[in-house]
């Protein structure tokens, strides 16, 4: 029996639709998802293609041979590690200021003094016992002689006011000094402090934070600084908000240069106008400067500039994928977020960073069918099957959603991805308008990783994917909502006192130093900033009267829309417009998924 095949090749999954005739009506058999293969658009994605359409046909009695007819989607890329790059005006200070922030400091108080080696103190003359003193302790010294060296420093009247480790002996040592000072260890890179050098130290009581050293003017206060020079220590002092424990030095150099490389503007040309936008005013300038220049042809960046050098490498990989010159590679939408982005401070002692503004920035190459035909030729060599290119994305999602049970034209959709928005309406005479915009799952991914200074992109996936909880115990949780949830058996010391991600029943420790309430704000703020904002300017483009009050009914569809808490988000957005907005269930069988591989099967048959 001939079968007919609608495959979506998406940013990160290849769906596939199998369904065959039966007395002039569509019966659906079969579905099939992987993972897509390659960048989406290009000749890499017929692996995923065969190996979604054989597991799809693994649950027939059919095989390949029995296919008569493939249908495939209009693939547009957004191109996700190049285009989604989070950019910001840099300044790269080589400050003569350090700062440093241990996990496991000891004592409190703050401590001003001449940085020593320790094994130096006892040859110093008596009259300088009364100054102030910082000793710095190496790895090859046990803490217990460390120890011994610092009390018998202090028993003679060196006024010893602070200690700096490079092991994690903060704790140890503390406990066992004769007097209460501060000791900030972990400092990674303590053979490059120089002795004698001035130096101020700063730990605060568990529960608080340091307060002077967080404060440009109070480390302005204790070095005598000029105000240029308090100019220059701003990202020091930022680097240490809301840390316990802090140490400054100066080091003797004295000189501070810095070189300015530049966000750089957008240059935006549309149909009927073009635009510029400044990309150091922010994602909302950017995207007003889009707006206005819709519908656009092409975005271009200013030369020699953070914008300029993104968008360029954008061209050059899909020139190189596509075989095409890069003057014929056209950015047809972009999306740009404000986020902020950890900057390492120069000069840094134990990597530490601040946190700058920038602006995160999806860019969407203009679909390229003569590439995609290119597949479908390919396609047809290898499989000896008919295959031919299907039509837009969205259309295809609407004819797929209507098969939702309950629905009914006129009706939107939005069909959420990896890559893309999509959002299309269908009236009462089955006239479809649609638009295909950039920005949705890899750049919510993009900015977990870059606000929460994640090292893995895919440990940002699974924040994204998962709810939180925090272990209070070897016997309780407490969720990211606030419950408490107890067990019979005792968890794993491995995740007591972490905060973890829930997959599946199982506790996955998050290695980051970041609270539950500060993963969840983050995660919870990428997601709107990418998904209520693109859907929201997505309804306006396809509404009849260019306002959302104007529609009625919304169905969500696509991978993203089976996130735990992105159609509770957009839900709550589309309220304030009177919009009524849900899941679909594809088939009725499928949930949110398989909408536009199914549109591909319709819309195939049809023809």
């Amino acid at each position: 029996m001939p079968l007919i095949a609608g495959i979506d090749i998406g940013n990160a999954t290849t769906e596939v639709a199998l369904a065959f005739r039966d007395h002039r009506a569509t019966r659906f058999v079969a579905s099939g998802i992987v993972a897509t293969t390659g960048m989406k658009g290009t000749r890499d994605n017929i692996a995923g293609v065969i190996a979604s359409l054989q597991q799809a046909l693994d649950n027939t009695p059919w095989s390949l041979a029995d296919v008569a007819k493939i249908c495939i989607n209009e693939a547009a890329p957004v191109i996700g590690d190049v285009a989604m790059e989070t950019i910001t005006e840099t300044i790269i200070t080589e400050s003569t200021m350090i700062g440093h922030n241990p996990q496991t400091p000891g004592g409190a108080g703050i401590g001003v003094g001449t940085t020593i080696a320790v094994h130096r103190l006892a040859a110093l003359d008596e009259a300088q016992f009364a100054r102030g003193w910082i000793p710095l302790i190496g790895e090859d010294m046990d803490f217990l002689e460390a120890v011994w060296l610092l009390n018998e420093a202090l028993d003679l009247g060196i006024n010893v006011v602070a200690a700096i480790l490079k092991k994690d002996d903060g704790v140890l040592i503390n406990n066992r000094l004769r007097r209460t000072m501060p000791v900030v260890d972990e400092v990674t890179l303590l053979e490059q402090v120089p002795e004698g050098v001035l130096a101020v130290v700063e730990v605060a009581v568990a529960g608080q934070v340091v307060r002077v050293l967080s404060n440009p003017y109070g480390i302005a206060t204790f070095f005598a600084l000029t105000p240029e020079e308090t100019q220059t220590i701003v990202p020091v002092a930022r680097a240490l908000i809301g840390n316990r424990s802090a140490v400054v030095l100066k080091t003797p150099q004295g000189d501070v240069r810095s070189r300015v490389i530049p966000a750089g503007k957008l240059y935006i040309s549309g149909e009927k106008r073009g635009g510029e936008a400044d990309v150091a005013h922010g994602a909302e300038s950017i995207m007003q400067a889009m707006s206005s220049c819709a519908p656009v042809l092409d975005i271009r960046g200013e030369a020699g500039t953070h914008a300029g050098g993104m968008l360029e490498r954008v061209r050059k990989v899909m020139a190189s994928l596509s075989g095409h010159e890069m003057s014929a590679v056209h950015i047809q939408d972009l999306l740009a977020v404000d986020t902020f982005i950890p900057r390492k401070v120069q000069g840094g002692i134990a990597g530490e960073y601040s946190m700058e503004n920038a602006v995160g920035i999806a860019a969407m190459v203009k679909s390229d069918r003569l590439q995609m035909q290119a597949i479908a030729s390919e396609l047809n060599v290898r499989l000896k099957t008919e295959v031919e290119v299907g039509g837009v994305e969205a259309n295809m999602a609407i004819a797929g959603a209507l098969t939702t049970p309950g629905c009914a034209a006129p009706l939107a959709i939005l069909d959420l991805g990896a890559g893309s928005t999509d959002a299309a309406i269908i009236n009462a005479d089955g006239r479809v308008k649609s638009v295909h915009l950039a920005g949705a799952g890899n750049m919510v991914s993009l900015l977990i990783k870059t606000e929460l200074g994640l090292d893995d992109l895919q440990l940002a996936e699974e924040i994204k994917k998962y709810p939180l909880a925090k272990v209070e115990s070897l016997f309780s949780i407490r969720h990211e909502n606030g419950a408490v949830e107890f067990f019979r058996d005792a968890l794993s010391p491995s995740v007591f006192a972490r905060v973890v991600y829930i997959r599946d029943g199982e506790l996955v420790p998050i290695d980051s130093p970041n609270s539950l309430e500060k993963i969840r704000l983050v995660r919870r703020q990428a997601k709107e900033k990418v998904f209520v904002t693109n859907c929201l300017r997505a309804l306006r483009q396809v509404s009849p009267g260019g306002s959302i009050r104007d529609i009625t009914f919304v169905v969500l569809v696509g991978g993203s829309s089976l996130d735990f808490e992105i159609p509770q988000l957009l839900t709550e957005a589309l309220a304030h417009y009177g919009v009524v907005a849900g899941q679909g269930n594809i088939r009725g069988t499928e949930g949110p998924r398989n909408a536009v591989a199914t549109g591909l099967v319709l819309a195939c048959e049809t023809d």
